[in-house]
């Protein structure tokens, strides 16, 4: 698995990543000051409540294509995960490596999945060591919004790594909803194919006037094992495989743990305090090659994090500090007859600071500033493993007008990074200078539909695989370049009390165009490999999403969803290559889904239905590498009740009800028809 290499040649490099430290202090004192300067000691006092009344009358066009579901739209799904909820979303691509346990990563405009940030509760989740996200980890039992956004938010007030991402995946947990109750508790079991077994419990508890505590605990347990159609063409399309055989080692046992505490210092200042837990062992199935049906590979994963937030706001000027400690820990062993036994203990670690201030200098025009600190990590027990760390500095400035229906917003992201090999005493120092601007305008006659258009260039920062994985490792890469261009319209209404009481539409046309794209590359002797900035990549595409609600009587509501989205990601790194201006690995071009919601007094219906087109598996696009396109329906029904002064809902899921064969990666079968049923209760 991961160890370092010899990296010797790279000893003027240390030299250089000393003087970078002085760089590093710059960056914090300039950032750091004009972060406090925009506090309250540089201005006048002004009255609170008048000032939040004039901004909360003005309509703030959206600036940048983003998507969200949150409350009850959000419960009517059918998914389990982050992952699972997320495939609905416009541009939107979920590598699934099958089944309930198996590793779920988003990937947004084709542009890699470590160019999509994940943010929980306004800070940001890492993985040092593979840049990757596994959203399957995070149930969405305890979450009450989730949303995708292309470039960044509206919001100035954010850390300044999240002006890194080139898009942002955000969840937010959910929030006590108290009243003026003293506690709330909500259980749940489900129950279905494979084996699985989910029950979770929360409540939430009112310590005091100004404290509040969520709890919350999950287990799932699965077998993993399902039926699946093992089909394979020879190239004169000739049956060389048809079969039907049974899913092994999908198995998972898995708990989450959060607790949060929320609260207010006086009446200008909240907090939140949230520690999470996530304890899992699961199989890991492999892909089926050459009629290979069981492997003997396992993980361990044992996440820890606690992360705390504190906003201030006073007038005109507002302020927030973020922290965070993660501990991760990750056992692979590989115990398949057919390769060498492997067993190995990885170790990260995580400290991670943050603090930004905003002020409006007028009432139309605001300016803010974040500096973000973050250290990580890495141990494993690997003979001669170099045990790197990583010291990140972000620097990020901005400002934003809006006025007379037009809004404009501007900012610029300098991130320092210092990596250190303490086994070898050597060091390496890389920084990125990334600006944005986005632009929206919405005409006074036609307050219901805007224009908007932005240009973001962004970046990914090589992780501790690229730099340092045994024979492969290359400590000198540069980061990994993305520029982005949109421009879309955006229409939204509103009518309370009409048969049609809410209509939405949008439309973004973009072109994104990946440079410095690590790749891994032959050195010399085919079976010798190392990391290059060699990859260039032409994305093109168009986002297309509508939704309606209709509400024909007073008990009844119907709400319909619809996205579309086309693309064209193609390489253009050399002309020489046989796969020069070929689709990229896995991106369709064409993919979409529809839902559609039937609420009627306490019974709701829910049908979704997803697309996703013909994609290539490597990068030349030749027959043996296609992968012909993929369909499924689901469909859920719920009943609430209310027993014994307690709410219930009773729930019925039937997903792939047409039971389609279909592999969203290679080699990797998904399930066919399967059930799950479930009751949930609050009191």
């Amino acid at each position: 698995m991961l160890r370092c290499f010899d990296a010797s040649m790279f000893r003027d490099v240390e030299m250089s990543g000393r003087r970078g430290f002085g760089v590093s202090r710059v960056i914090f004192t300039l950032v750091f000051l004009m972060t406090f300067f925009t506090g309250p000691a540089m201005g006048p006092e002004v009255d609170t409540l008048d000032e939040v009344v004039v901004q909360g009358r003005r309509r703030v066009p959206p600036l940048t294509p983003s998507m969200t579901l949150s409350g009850e739209a959000l419960k009517r799904f059918n998914s389990n995960t982050v992952a699972d909820a997320l495939r609905y979303f416009s541009g939107v691509q979920i590598k699934d490596y099958g089944g309930v346990g198996g590793v779920k990563t988003v990937n947004v405009r084709s542009m890699g999945t470590n160019h999509t940030g994940v943010v929980y509760d306004g800070i940001e989740l890492s993985n040092a060591q593979n840049g990757q996200i596994d959203l399957g980890q995070y149930s969405l039992d305890n979450i009450e919004a989730l949303s995708v956004y292309n470039g960044d938010r509206s919001d100035l007030l954010m850390p300044a790594r999240q002006f890194g991402s080139a898009a942002t995946v955000y969840m937010t947990s959910r929030r006590p909803d108290l009243d003026d109750r003293n506690y709330r508790v909500r259980a749940s079991v489900k129950g279905g194919s494979f084996g699985t077994f989910n029950p979770a419990i929360s409540a939430d508890i009112r310590l005091s006037q100004r404290f509040t505590l969520s709890a919350s605990a999950e287990w799932l347990y699965a077998t993993g094992k399902y039926k699946f159609r093992y089909r394979r063409l020879n190239q004169d399309n000739t049956v060389a495989y048809d079969t039907t055989a049974t899913r092994h080692n999908g198995d998972i046992n898995a708990l989450r743990a959060e607790v949060d505490l929320n609260g207010s210092i006086g009446k200008n200042a909240s907090w939140h305090t949230k520690v999470y837990h996530y304890n899992s062992e699961r199989g890991i199935p492999g892909a089926v090659v050459n009629n290979v049906w069981f492997r003997g590979e396992r993980l361990w994963d044992n996440n820890t994090f606690a992360q705390s937030n504190v906003k201030w706001q006073q007038g005109r000027y507002s302020a927030m500090v973020n922290a965070k400690y993660a501990f991760y820990q990750t056992h692979y062993i590989n115990k398949d007859e057919r390769v060498l036994p492997v067993d190995n203990l990885y170790r990260q670690q995580e400290v991670y600071v943050s603090a930004s201030g905003q002020m409006y200098l007028t009432s139309w025009w605001k300016v803010a500033a974040a500096y973000d600190f973050q250290w990580n990590s890495m141990t494993a027990d690997l003979y001669d493993f170099c045990n790197p760390w990583r010291a990140s500095n972000y620097g990020a400035v901005s400002t934003a007008v809006n006025a007379a229906g037009f809004s404009a917003r501007a900012s610029a992201l300098i991130n320092y990074v210092y990596d250190r090999q303490r086994a070898r005493d050597l060091a390496t120092d890389r920084w990125a200078f990334t600006p944005a601007i986005y632009l929206s305008y919405t005409p006074q006659r036609f307050k219901n539909l805007t224009a908007r258009a932005f240009f973001k260039q962004s970046y990914r920062m090589p992780t501790f695989n690229d730099l340092f994985y045994t024979d492969i490792g290359n400590a000198s890469l540069s980061p990994e370049r993305v520029s982005q261009y949109n421009i879309g319209l955006n229409y939204e209404s509103r009518r309370h009390g009409h048969l049609l009481s809410g209509l939405a539409f949008s439309a973004d046309a973009y072109y994104n165009y990946v440079k410095d794209k690590i790749v891994a590359y032959p050195k010399g002797q085919q079976f010798r490999w190392t990391m290059l900035n060699l990859g260039k990549v032409d994305i093109r595409g168009l986002d297309v999403s509508a939704s309606a609600t209709l509400s024909p009587t007073r008990d009844m509501d119907l709400t319909l969803r619809a996205t579309y989205t086309y693309q064209r990601a193609i390489d253009i790194t050399n002309q020489s290559d046989p796969y020069y201006r070929d689709m990229i690995p896995y991106i369709p071009r064409h993919s979409g889904s529809a839902i559609a919601n039937i609420s009627w007094r306490d019974w709701g219906l829910n049908y979704s239905f997803i697309y996703v087109g013909e994609r290539y598996s490597q990068q030349e696009n030749i027959p043996v590498n296609y992968i012909g396109p993929w369909y499924t329906s689901d469909l859920s029904l719920s009943y609430d009740f209310s027993l014994w002064r307690i709410k219930w809902r009773a729930m019925l899921q039937v997903n792939n009800i047409l039971d389609q064969a279909y592999d969203v990666i290679a080699g990797y079968p998904m399930p066919g028809i399967n059930f799950k049923g479930g009751l949930t209760l609050e009191f």
